[in-house]
């Protein structure tokens, strides 16, 4: 017995935090002073070039916050555009440290493709719009109607699954980009387009001329949980994608903002001191200056503030929280323990 218990004295020491090794990503990163970030050619709320050409959006931002506490300065991200053909190549082939593209995790995404998912920033589903004077009200009235769908994607493979289960005709118009999607829904060529319901809800105020003119249809046909990819074999840089994501809604949970995270370093509360790295050793855990989350938070700003401004109900996109509120208001957004 007297030697178990020597056993068990010994083990409180094993279990701080190590140091991890920088693998071949974080090196790369700091070896060329950038996060190369590939996103979106343009979806209005997740990743889409301002007039001055600076992107903007909640994957963009993301980008920003990896940047921000890998290299310490959200500046340091080289954002590169890809389309639903490059998008995965450029992660493969390592073009790209991450993908931030509003991009649905699938089994295999991850098996055969040979990506990580590093956590679920936006829960979405696909829906359908259509003009509102075509008078439907429900999905299941598209039976025998044209729908603009993007090749390779999750909506495709949704869209033949939903016309089987409901047992009506659909045709898809299989078309290479949003811009091409948008533009035959517009001319009449399709009688409605699907895809996740969010993307849609940043076309119908970004890209359609009026509007007013349309409606996206009640129903959601799928789950798509939406959020940063990264290569297999780098355990490291997923865990520091992934941490940073959750370390911004553990700080909006907390009531850590971009305004206040300076004063909320003299909080007694345990919790703020690791997010904040008052409590040293979780910054070492991952490779990172203790500092990477208060960065992260200082100059980009909680899971919240970014949704807000970037989907929110006072942006141009106005989405409701829904399921992307924090799991304490009903929502989906639940970060895992920072300690």
């Amino acid at each position: 017995m007297r030697h178990a218990l020597g056993l068990l004295a010994l083990l409180p020491p094993l279990l701080t935090a190590l140091p991890a090794a920088a693998g071949p990503t974080l090196e790369g990163v700091r070896a060329r002073g950038q996060v190369v970030c590939g996103v979106n050619t343009g979806v209005a709320g997740f990743s889409a070039p301002d007039s001055q050409g600076n992107y903007q959006g909640l994957d963009a931002e993301f980008c920003r916050a990896v940047a921000a506490a890998t290299l310490g300065d959200t500046a340091k991200v080289r954002f590169v555009p890809t389309t639903y053909q490059t998008r995965f190549v450029a992660l493969q082939g390592g073009e790209i440290d991450l993908l931030a593209r509003n991009v649905t995790q699938t089994l295999t995404r991850d098996t055969a493709l040979g990506f990580n998912m590093a956590g679920v920033n936006f829960y979405d589903g696909q829906g359908f719009m259509v003009h509102k004077s075509a008078g439907l009200t429900a999905a299941k009235q598209l039976d025998g109607a044209t729908v603009c769908v993007l090749p390779g994607s999750t909506s495709e493979l949704n869209l033949g699954d939903f016309a089987r289960r409901e047992k009506i005709t659909i045709q898809p118009v299989v078309l290479s980009s949003m811009d091409e999607m948008t533009g035959a829904y517009q001319s009449g060529r399709c009688d409605a387009m699907t895809t996740d319901a969010s993307q849609l809800a940043a076309l119908r105020v970004s890209a359609l001329r009026d509007p007013a003119e349309h409606m996206i249809l009640p129903e959601r046909i799928s789950k798509e949980p939406l959020g940063p990819m990264v290569r297999h074999g780098d355990e490291e840089w997923r865990d520091i994608v992934a941490w940073t994501l959750m370390a911004m809604i553990e700080a909006e949970e907390l009531g850590i903002t971009r305004q206040n995270v300076e004063a909320m370093r003299a909080s007694p509360d345990p919790n703020v001191q690791r997010v904040l790295g008052v409590a040293p050793g979780f910054g070492k855990a991952l490779g990172l200056p203790e500092d990477w989350a208060f960065q992260v938070i200082r100059q980009v700003g909680n899971y919240g503030e970014v949704f807000e401004r970037s989907l929110g109900k006072d942006s141009p996109i106005g989405l409701e929280r829904g399921l992307n509120d924090l799991w304490t208001r009903g929502g989906l957004m639940y970060a895992l323990p920072l300690r």
